[in-house]
């Protein structure tokens, strides 16, 4: 079935929402917020969704993907996310550059595209952000990582991801060296939701704590990756 790039669309980000959201439904202001429409217009796709079989809405209980949704929605992620990781690989993209160029090409790889792409880059299973990147069979590995913002003081950590992916922010995060793999020890926080200070690669860096929030972690020698179907 032939299928928009406004559908893939949507389909992608109410898969993001659901995961935040706990599997909860999503509510109609924040797809409309994240796809920075208006309501009228989510409420439209909604119900064009639910035609297609790919959704469910139900009022005051929001919108979630039924199974054929979301295998949709994770085909455009794993598409995505190779893509990333290609354009930074193989063409010398940096890592703040690569977003917005697999947003543009995502919707247009075929299949065997994709699996070249997979073949050429070992089969990887991260994108340059530390994203996890979909199985063919749908699935995505658990991490169990924690926000930089909840580590307590005199603690080392090792960056995973960054979620937050605003080019200027990564731009600025690669300056100190913030990127996944880096090792680095939380010096100080502030209280109330304060900046923290960081030791990374011998250097002192402040970072705001809605920042920190969107910079995932874990303590050296653990292991969190763990296959789980989604």
């Amino acid at each position: 079935m032939s299928r928009s790039q406004s559908v893939e669309d949507y389909l992608k980000a109410i898969y993001k929402l659901e995961l935040n959201l706990d599997g909860k439904g999503v509510p109609t202001s924040e797809l409309a917020r994240e796809m920075g429409v208006a309501n009228a217009s989510v409420t439209n796709m909604v119900k064009r969704l639910s035609e297609l079989g790919m959704a469910t809405h139900q009022s005051y209980y929001g919108t979630k993907l039924t199974e054929s949704g979301k295998k949709i929605a994770l085909e455009m992620i794993r598409h995505h996310r190779l893509l990333e990781l290609y354009l930074a690989e193989m063409l010398g993209y940096s890592w703040d550059q690569v977003h917005d160029e697999a947003e543009k090409l995502e919707h247009h790889i075929s299949e065997q595209f994709e699996d070249r792409i997979s073949e050429l880059l070992d089969d990887p299973k991260f994108d340059p952000h530390g994203d996890p990147i979909p199985s063919k069979d749908g699935k995505i590995p658990r991490l169990g990582l924690k926000p930089l913002s909840e580590i307590n003081e005199s603690t080392k950590i090792i960056v995973k991801r960054v979620k937050n992916q605003d080019p200027e922010l990564l731009r600025y995060l690669h300056t100190y060296g913030l990127t996944p793999g880096s090792n680095v020890k939380v010096i100080k926080k502030e209280p109330f939701d304060g900046p923290l200070e960081l030791l990374v690669d011998g250097k002192t860096v402040t970072l705001g704590h809605n920042i920190a929030e969107d910079i995932l972690v874990v303590y050296p020698g653990e292991s969190k990756n763990q296959p789980q179907a989604v």
